[in-house]
């Protein structure tokens, strides 16, 4: 197991308050508590970011096909309207 490493944060007293209340009802630590939900934070936001810069490089790609917005709620509208 890989040796902890301390950090400090300052938060809103309602956060710390929310933070004791979920480790109380989980029978976990704060810092359980605090480290989960920095996991969850940090997997969302980095797949999300991920996702940006692979659209922006497909967008930069001499096979990127662009469409008019007026063009694409026409399909939109057509294939809605069958």
């Amino acid at each position: 197991m890989l040796k902890a490493a301390s950090l400090t944060v300052r938060v809103k007293p309602d956060t710390r308050s929310r933070i004791e209340a979920l480790a109380r009802a989980t029978r976990r630590s704060k810092s359980f508590v605090i480290e989960e939900a920095l996991e969850q934070y940090l997997d969302v936001n980095e797949w999300q970011i991920k996702g940006i810069q692979d659209a922006l490089v497909e967008a930069d790609s001499h096979e990127a096909i662009f469409l008019d917005h007026d063009e694409v709620l026409a399909q939109r509208e057509a294939k809605l309207a069958r």
